[in-house]
């Protein structure tokens, strides 16, 4: 379940240092997650970390990236393993 950013994104720019993963970054109009990097803070923390600071509540899970908690740890691994 790699989460998204919802045009309802302000650009305060609270989100993307939160991120272990370095999954968020600035699109064109609005930050971005890459879902290939987002775990949904699994492995590092108990919550996603960009969840907790959003002033405006708008990431969301992504539909279309939906992974089960042990997909996010293999994901987390691999990550860290630099696969």
């Amino acid at each position: 379940m790699s989460l998204m950013i919802t045009d309802e994104c302000i650009n305060c720019d609270v989100c993307e240092p939160e991120c272990p993963n370095n999954a968020i970054s600035q699109g064109d109009e609005i930050y971005e997650i890459d879902p290939k990097l987002c775990t949904e803070c699994v492995g590092h923390y108990d919550e996603p970390q960009c969840i907790e600071v959003c002033p405006v509540d708008c990431i969301l899970v992504d539909p279309d990236n939906r992974e089960s908690k042990d997909e996010l740890q293999q994901k987390y691994e691999s990550l860290m393993s630099g696969d």
